[in-house]
């Protein structure tokens, strides 16, 4: 009898959880993404406006086209693909944001394997 009391009371307490999606505020701007690659850290900044994203990793600096679906989530696609994994489409999806910052998933279009990553917004265009 006592788990039937408690498991209302825990849907109750999971339901009042929303993480924060103030999405409209990083359609826009000049961004920061850190990751490890090979156990070395790595910055990636990008802007990106409506329609463009230019995106500078490693001193080499890419263009794609920024197709949003929602507030929260959009489509990038490379306008200059390089070979033929460049050519797919990436899956963007903002989970959360806090502050100048947002937590995000991403991944090729089609595919189950996604990662996750933190974004910093340094400015606006």
């Amino acid at each position: 009898m006592k788990k039937l009391i408690l498991l209302p009371l825990l849907l109750i307490l999971a339901s009042c959880y929303n993480a924060e999606h103030n999405c409209k505020d990083f359609k826009t701007g000049k961004f920061k993404f850190e990751h490890e690659v090979d156990g070395v850290k790595k910055v990636t900044l990008f802007e990106r406006n409506d329609s463009i994203e230019i995106e500078t990793f490693d001193g080499k600096t890419d263009t794609a086209s920024v197709r949003w679906i929602n507030d929260c989530e959009y489509v990038l696609k490379k306008l200059h693909p390089k070979n033929m994994a460049e050519e797919k489409s990436i899956g963007m999806k903002i989970l959360s944001t806090s502050g100048n910052s947002y937590t995000f998933e991403f991944g090729i279009i089609g595919s189950d394997q996604k990662q996750k990553g933190t974004v910093t917004k340094i400015g606006e265009l």
